[in-house]
This record gives structure tokens, sequence and C-alpha cells, in this order.
């Protein structure tokens, strides 16, 4: 029997399914990081006694940064799993782009938008 080269269409739409999924509670995720990071979460320090204002402006600009930072990785993560919708619609999801063998369903079901096996990953580092 031949090795399969692409998933079928059913398998496919498996995928999507789950890449939707993650990309909603991620764009939920990113929306609320970017509320914390402009201020719009109502979570500041207007309302602090003078005497703790330094020490919580501080730490509050931490979490400003610290916020932007995860806000700026949502904002990847989302671009991936949309390219991994592009794919999908190509029908060349799952196929390794360092082999161009499938990539595991295991793999793709924890990963959804990776584009590597985890050989071809591992080669990498």
């Amino acid at each position: 029997m031949a090795e399969k080269t692409r998933y079928s269409d059913a398998e496919l739409q498996e995928f999507k399914e789950i890449i939707l999924a993650k990309l909603e509670k991620a764009k939920a995720n990113y929306a609320a990081l970017r509320a914390s990071v402009s201020g719009a979460d109502g979570n500041d320090i207007s309302d602090t006694s003078p005497t703790f204002h330094i020490l919580e402006e501080g730490a509050a600009i931490n979490s400003k940064e610290e916020a932007g930072r995860l806000a700026q990785r949502a904002e990847r993560f989302i671009s991936h799993l949309e390219a991994a919708l592009i794919r999908i619609e190509n029908k060349t999801y799952g196929i390794c782009r360092e082999t161009g063998k499938l990539i595991p369903k295991e793999r793709l079901r924890a990963v959804p938008h990776a584009t590597l096996s985890v050989d071809a990953k591992n080669k990498q580092n």
C-alpha cells in the first residue's frame, strides 16, 4: 500500500475544528491582554494611596510590559493558526515542509499549527 501524501477532507475538517476552537480562545486572550496594556481593564493605580503610589506604579509598568510581551506572543500564535487554516484550504496542511511527509496526527492535535515533523524540528535545534 502506498504511503499517504496528504490528509483526507474528513481529516482536514477535524483539524480545522481544532484550529478554530484554539483560534477563538487565542483571540479572546489577545483582546484581554491588549485591554490590560492599554489600561482599559480598569485595573490601574489611580485610587492608590500616595504612600504606595511609587511602588504600585513600578509594579504596574512591569505588569504592562509583561502583558505586552504576552500580547505579541498571542498575536504570533493567531497568525500561525490562521496560516494553518489557509494550508487546510489548499490541502497542504500536515505536510512537513522539510521532509514532504505527513506530520503524525498526534503532533498536529497537540500543535495544530506545526509545519515540521518532530524529527525535522529536532534537526533544527
